[in-house]
């Protein structure tokens, strides 16, 4: 068996004149892992590039691979995604992931933009202050959710009530409203935080839901997990596509 033109072109593209050191020492492991990922996965849809490597760089960020997603952020670049979409996606993901597991990836991040010769810091993306975080993070709650997030922040018990305050001043009103990625790119790359890390299924459902309210449809899901597979194994990605379906089915009823 050999790595095929397909994968061998894609490979390219992601890494221009890069060799693969695995070649040398694990050629029948990297010949069937370079065919699968970069050959059957990424011709299995029409997902375009760019929209792939958020996804990846995302699920990377959910499932702890910093070597690859290291990796990853050139052949990111190469795809087309920006350097701002990059960093909103670290950014983002500190909402779902906490920064006890975010702060290597803004490290890594940072360190392969210096080695790219890009200026940090990057032009600033943020839209609110500390004023109005808490009123824009909600509309942004409700433009994703509906209307039933209007009053969200001040529902609950007492002695949990911050939270939902925090979801809507810190998680929304902080990050869903920079500039550099839209409601339905931050939507996706949610979906893609929650299915990597595993165990929030709940949220996972409700995500999914959130990203078909905005017309990333159950087909596009598929796609997007389709093409994280190869990152995150079988398990969680049947997780994540039963998720789907139990949304889709949920939406279908209403």
């Amino acid at each position: 068996m050999a790595i095929t033109e397909n994968s061998k072109a894609y490979h390219e593209k992601m890494f221009p004149n890069c060799k693969l050191r695995f070649l040398e020492t694990d050629p029948e492991f990297i010949e069937r892992f370079a065919n699968f990922a970069f050959d059957e996965v990424v011709n299995q849809d029409d997902l375009d590039g760019k929209t792939r490597f958020m996804a990846i760089l995302a699920t990377l960020l959910g499932c702890q691979g910093m070597d690859e997603f290291r990796a990853m952020i050139p052949a990111a670049l190469n795809f087309d995604v920006s350097p701002v979409e990059i960093k909103e996606i670290v950014y983002q993901a500190v909402a779902y992931l906490g920064i006890g597991r975010v702060f290597p990836f803004l490290k890594i991040t940072n360190e392969v933009f210096e080695e790219k010769g890009i200026e940090l810091p990057l032009p600033s993306q943020a839209t609110t202050t500390t004023e109005n975080r808490r009123e824009a993070g909600t509309q942004a709650q409700v433009d994703i959710f509906g209307e039933g997030m209007r009053d969200f922040w001040k529902s609950g018990p007492e002695e949990s009530r911050h939270i939902n305050l925090w979801l809507a001043d810190n998680c929304f009103g902080d990050y869903y409203t920079r500039k550099g990625l839209d409601y339905k790119q931050r939507e996706m790359i949610t979906f893609c935080f929650l299915a990597a890390q595993g165990g929030c299924e709940p949220q996972l459902i409700s995500h999914a839901a959130a990203n078909m309210g905005l017309g990333n449809d159950k087909e596009f899901l598929i796609k997007i997990i389709s093409q994280c597979l190869p990152f995150i194994g079988y398990p969680r990605s049947l997780n994540a596509l039963r998720c789907v379906n139990e949304a889709a089915v949920k939406k279908e009823e209403k």
